[in-house]
């Protein structure tokens, strides 16, 4: 569990200058995001810890946060506080790349976390996509960025990856891993966006309210033969991840 930053020594503010209170206290803690005080979980102290240094109402300090959300450099989290709002992550969707991959490239501190991992009959709905392979290896892994969680992926792939050991899994992307095991790297793949909401797993995975908002990614990947080489849905984290694209005009 995060905990809240101590909160600094008490600090004074001008009572006489034209600058409104809520707005001092907002230029300070702004000041203070951007040296990484608040660092590694980016987490600002309550709204009770920054009234008692700055010796003002809560609604005073509620004004303040309230002008740096507006701003985008504070994101609330329900029932968790409120926190500098971290380095944005970009998913270009006209270039094949792992999710992890997409990450790393950003030069984040990007790790993931295997949940689960076992060789399964397919689906119903997948059969068709791996035929003639009636099983396949089912992946449950969880991707963070400076150790707070930003998705979790469901991943069915070949049969031939149940090989692949835990910490392999753990530690490298589904195509690294296609590469090596079969020889054979992703040509292409189709994606689908939309959005969902968090049930109970998902909300205690991701660790978001039920009911959250969250990006779906669901992405089918192929050969060059056009043969399936990986299903995966992406529960995406919105706060902090954007997809994006470019395009000419035809």
């Amino acid at each position: 569990m995060n905990r809240p930053p101590p909160a600094p020594p008490h600090t004074a503010l001008s009572r006489e200058n034209p600058t409104s209170l809520y707005e001092q206290i907002a230029s300070r803690l702004q000041e203070e995001i951007e040296a990484g005080v608040y660092e590694p979980t980016g987490r600002l102290p309550s709204e009770a810890q920054i009234g008692a240094r700055f010796d003002v109402s809560r609604v005073t300090v509620r004004l303040a946060v309230d002008k740096l959300v507006a701003e985008g450099l504070v994101v609330r989290r329900q029932g968790k506080g409120s926190y500098a709002a971290g380095k944005h992550v970009r998913h270009g969707l006209d270039t094949l790349r792992s999710f992890h991959e997409s990450l790393l490239q950003q030069g984040l501190a990007a790790s993931m976390r295997l949940l689960e991992k076992r060789l399964v009959t397919l689906p119903s709905a997948l059969r068709q996509r791996f035929a003639p392979a009636k099983r396949g290896l089912f992946v449950k892994r969880l991707h963070l960025v400076d150790g707070e969680p930003v998705a979790v992926g469901f991943s069915h792939l070949p049969h031939q990856l149940g090989s692949v050991t835990w910490e392999e899994m753990e530690q490298q992307p589904a195509y690294s891993l296609l590469a090596s095991v079969t020889g054979k790297a992703p040509a292409r793949a189709d994606m689908v966006i939309r959005a969902q909401s968090a049930d109970e797993s998902l909300a205690e995975t991701l660790e978001v309210p039920p009911g959250e908002s969250l990006l779906v990614l669901e992405r089918t990947s192929h050969y060059a033969d056009g043969s399936c080489c990986d299903h995966a849905c992406f529960y995406i984290r919105p706060e902090r991840y954007e997809f994006v694209m470019s395009s000419t005009f035809r």
